[in-house]
């Protein structure tokens, strides 16, 4: 009977542990469109695309807005990774939660910082990279700021 109890006990936890990373893969924040920060595109498709600027200022005339936002994956990576952790899981009993999870936690989208500035039609003239260099070199309208 205490061998029944353990086993039960046993399969409870890996049930619990079952799911958790796969759930946090699954739940990674989507990725953004940064070619919406390409000189010309109106100010509203970047607002739209990116979310609210953190703050705006005028200098000299133009405007320039500070965005915080997080890249993510594409839906196919999630469910690639999100499957990945299932099997895994499946394969291990569980065990491979003890990795899986902490993995998730850490890859969680990179946190991007940009100062937008628009001419004087409210498009994109030119940004400036605060955090997340690597991530906007395609971007047509970046300016290196060293």
């Amino acid at each position: 009977m205490k061998k029944v109890n353990i086993f039960v006990a046993l399969l409870a936890f890996l049930g619990w542990m079952n799911g958790c990373s796969v759930y946090m893969a699954a739940r990674q924040p989507d990725q953004k469109n940064l070619h919406v920060l390409d000189k010309g595109t109106p100010r509203s498709y970047v607002i739209s695309e990116l979310g609210a600027p953190t703050y705006t200022k005028n200098e000299d005339g133009k405007s320039c807005d500070v965005l915080s936002f997080t890249q993510g994956y594409s839906k196919g990576a999630k469910v690639g990774r999100a499957v990945f952790h299932g099997a895994a899981d499946v394969l291990t009993l569980g065990l491979w939660e003890v990795a899986g999870t902490p993995i998730e936690a850490v890859a969680d989208g990179t946190p991007i910082k940009v100062e937008v500035y628009y001419d004087e039609k409210n498009c994109v003239d030119f940004i400036k990279v605060i955090q997340g260099e690597d991530d906007l070199k395609e971007v047509t309208s970046f300016k290196k700021t060293n």
